[in-house]
C-alpha cells in the first residue's frame, strides 16, 4: 500500500493550496481517509476526514469553514483544499487510510499513511 502525498509548498497568508494523495495498493472506495498535520515540536493533529462514500466529512475546529476535504474514488485520491491559510497552519500534511471505512480523527485508527508533504505559511 502506498499513499503519496502532494502539493505542499510555500504561500502566504491568506492564499490557498491544494494538496492531494494518491493510493495504491489498496481498494480505496472502502477506507475512509484523513489528513493529518504535524508543526515542530508539536504533536500530531486531526484536520479532516471522509467517509469512503464521500458522503460524510468531518473537521478539527481550526480548520472548519476554511480547509475542505474531497475524494474521487474513481482516482484514487482525496484532496485537502485550504484557503485562507494562516501562519499557525505551518506544518507538515498526511493523508491516511482507516479500513473500516468510516472517518476517525483518532491517529491510532488508521492503517496506512503516507510520507507528509509540507506546507509553509508567510506571514
Amino acid at each position: 500500500v502506498q499513499l503519496q502525498a502532494s502539493g505542499g509548498g510555500l504561500v502566504q497568508a491568506g492564499g490557498s493550496l491544494r494538496l492531494s494523495c494518491a493510493a495504491s495498493g489498496l481498494t480505496f472506495s472502502s477506507y475512509g481517509m484523513g489528513w493529518f498535520r504535524q508543526a515542530p515540536r508539536k504533536e500530531r493533529e486531526f484536520v479532516a476526514a471522509i467517509h469512503r462514500s464521500g458522503g460524510s466529512t468531518y473537521y478539527a475546529d481550526s480548520v472548519k469553514g476554511r480547509f475542505t476535504i474531497s475524494r474521487d474514488n474513481a482516482k484514487n485520491t482525496v484532496y485537502l483544499q485550504m484557503n485562507s491559510l494562516k501562519p499557525e497552519d505551518t506544518a507538515v500534511y498526511y493523508c491516511a487510510a482507516d479500513g473500516s471505512g468510516g472517518y476517525p480523527r483518532l491517529p491510532n485508527v488508521y492503517e496506512y499513511w503516507g510520507q507528509g508533504t509540507l506546507v509553509t505559511v508567510s506571514s
